[in-house]
Order: structure tokens, then C-alpha cells, then sequence
């Protein structure tokens, strides 16, 4: 347990931060989810799902620029759905 004030102060920031990196990398998940999930439905909407694409985007770049995730795995998971999502737009 912190002793000094800083200490305490240090904890309590960090614990902030804690929060809410968790809450933007579940974000970063489900966004990814609801991509495959529109890849994956009976009724393929293109538009649909290049928007939610743009999302996860979005939130990669953010959590990206916060150091919350590394600056390659954004990269990597955004070109992979990005790669799925083109070769479904391809073949509908």
C-alpha cells in the first residue's frame, strides 16, 4: 500500500488509467466482433459493413495514439479485417 501522498495519488491515477484503457480495448473487441458478425449474416450489406470497418479503425487509431495497444498490432488487426472484408465485398 502507497505511504507518501504522490504515492497515493500515483495509485489512484493509475488505477484511472486502468479503467480506461480495459474499457477502450473491450471497445476495440467489440467493434471487431460486430464486423464479423456483419460478415458472417445471412444478408451481406456491403456499406453496413465497410461503416463498422471505419469504425474499428477509428478506435485502433485512437488506442493507438493513447499507447493503450502497440502501434503494429493496430496495424495488423486492422489489415487482416480489412483483407477479410474486400475478399467479401469481392464476392458478393
Amino acid at each position: 500500500m502507497a505511504n507518501t501522498s504522490s504515492a497515493k495519488k500515483a495509485a489512484r491515477q493509475n488505477q484511472k488509467r486502468r479503467f480506461k484503457n480495459l474499457s477502450r480495448k473491450t471497445s476495440i473487441k467489440s467493434a471487431i466482433r460486430r464486423v464479423y458478425d456483419a460478415l458472417e449474416a445471412d444478408t451481406f450489406d456491403a456499406a453496413k459493413t465497410q461503416e463498422l470497418l471505419g469504425d474499428v479503425a477509428a478506435k485502433l487509431a485512437r488506442a493507438k495514439s493513447k499507447n493503450v495497444i502497440h502501434a503494429n498490432t493496430a496495424s495488423r488487426k486492422l489489415s487482416r479485417l480489412a483483407k477479410k472484408v474486400g475478399q467479401a465485398v469481392q464476392a458478393a
